[in-house]
């Protein structure tokens, strides 16, 4: 089918609900990547990258690579400037922020939930394969963290031993997707992706749940042989 047709068709069902989505995942984004250039203490241009890395890039690297439909950033006049505000806040008044210890954290896999319903939402609008969905919801949620730590010289935390980080973006994906095949339409399966990645992500720290690395699991062959 002919893009610019499939585009069309696709436009009408991604209204108030994706815009919504991606806005709100472009505040919180850039909140908290605003919070991490203070947390290391850089000055307001570092602040106002992280910000439009973490509160943009997730969303940019999904439209780039479905290649469908527009790129969320270019089209709308509000997303750039919103995420340079949010630094700038940020930046200058910082202090309530740094009394809760969590807060980093707490909003770094809120806006993680939140670019992963927008990015497994637009994928299911344009009628995209299911296992589609879920790589682009995944990689949508955790993209803009992923871009963060790449420009300040860390290892991405996806890459690395973590309790449930990119494992709980997969579980939100395919909650997103299992939503929308019962028929659930609007904003439920968004809020059931955003329960479930949440969810998941507390719970791998509740109980101190990590995904395995390589020695992981060669000590645990070892072990296995050893009986």
């Amino acid at each position: 089918m002919d893009l610019t047709l499939l585009s069309s068709m696709a436009a009408p069902s991604m209204g108030f609900v994706a815009l919504s989505l991606d806005f709100s995942a472009v505040v919180i984004g850039s909140l908290g990547g605003s919070l991490f250039a203070v947390d290391r203490k850089l000055d307001l241009i570092g602040a106002m990258a992280l910000a439009l890395l973490c509160g943009l890039g997730g969303g940019l690297l999904r439209d780039m690579i479905m290649q469908v439909g527009d790129v969320y950033i270019l089209r709308t006049s509000y997303a750039i400037p919103a995420s340079a505000i949010t630094a700038a806040i940020v930046f200058f008044l910082s202090a309530p922020f740094q009394r809760h210890p969590h807060l980093i954290e707490w909003i770094d896999i809120f806006s993680v939930a939140l670019y992963v319903a927008a990015g497994a939402g637009k994928a299911i609008a344009y009628g995209l394969a299911p296992w589609t969905v879920i790589l682009l919801g995944m990689l949508t949620g955790v993209g803009g963290g992923m871009l963060r730590d790449v420009f300040l010289g860390d290892v991405p935390r996806i890459f690395q031993k973590s309790n449930f980080y990119a494992v709980c973006a997969i579980l939100g994906s395919i909650a997103y997707l299992a939503a929308s095949s019962l028929g659930l339409t609007g904003f439920l399966p968004a809020l059931i992706c955003t329960i479930v990645t949440i969810g998941s992500r507390r719970l791998s720290l509740r109980y101190d749940i990590k995904s395995p690395s390589q020695s992981d699991v060669h000590n645990a062959l070892r072990e296995r042989r050893g009986k």
